[in-house]
């Protein structure tokens, strides 16, 4: 069985960017990591600082694309789709 990573995201709602992205393989410590980031963006709305898990970073990446990709890359794939 392959291990489980836990990734720290810190990101600007306002911007459409990521500020850090830290992969941990404890979920101790990114939980640690993401309270320290807490405290640092208090009074920051637009700042989100999530811990998400998974098996890899692709698999993240296609759940939770806007953490991976910045918000041109995402808005260029969504005017690409076929709505036909």
């Amino acid at each position: 069985m392959s291990q489980v990573w836990h990734y720290l995201v810190v990101y600007d709602r306002r911007q459409g960017e990521t500020i850090l992205r830290r992969a941990y393989r404890s979920s101790e410590e990114a939980l640690g990591a993401r309270f320290a980031a807490e405290r640092d963006y208090r009074g920051q709305p637009d700042v989100e600082v999530v811990v998400l898990s998974a098996r890899s970073k692709a698999a993240l990446a296609r759940t939770h694309s806007r953490y991976f990709k910045g918000a041109q890359e995402i808005a260029r794939a969504t005017l690409d789709l076929d709505l036909s």
